[in-house]
């Protein structure tokens, strides 16, 4: 059985390493301590809220996602961006995916927030699927650009 539950700083040793993964898969370079520092930040100071997916059976983290606060100047309201969900591979199919959606779903809704925003890869067809079914609309308005520095 899958549990959600909001991590705190209490989780970062468990979190430190699925971050790390969910950054591998990115095509990262691995960086353990990298990694629990950036979360330690982001949690310590309130930067992000993340929820974490524990297989109860197994007594281990499986998935989190992260959310970080932000705002639409047009709308003048709150929003999230949903910035980052993984789920281990081992541990996928078993609706973790979801819960951590509709977790982040429940967060925002209980902030006030306007909705909550993501990205994901073009080749990613699965997520595309998963967010598509739960009510996500692809943006096709506007377009989105990154200045590297």
């Amino acid at each position: 059985m899958i549990t959600i539950y909001q991590a705190t700083v209490n989780d970062l040793e468990e979190l430190s390493v699925l971050f790390n993964e969910y950054r591998i898969f990115y095509e990262q370079a691995s960086d353990l301590e990298g990694a629990k520092n950036f979360l330690f930040e982001r949690l310590a100071h309130r930067e992000s809220v993340i929820f974490a997916a524990r297989d109860q059976e197994a007594n281990r983290a499986v998935g989190f996602t992260q959310l970080y606060p932000s705002f639409s100047s047009v709308s003048m309201q709150r929003l999230l961006i949903l910035n980052d969900l993984f789920v281990l591979p081992e541990s996928r199919k078993q609706g973790a995916a979801q819960q951590l959606l509709d977790a982040a779903r429940k967060y925002a809704s209980a902030i006030q927030a306007k909705g909550l925003e993501l990205s994901t890869a073009s080749d990613n067809a699965n997520a595309q699927r998963l967010y598509e079914r739960l009510g996500y609309k692809k943006d096709t308005e506007f377009l989105h650009y990154f200045l590297s520095l």
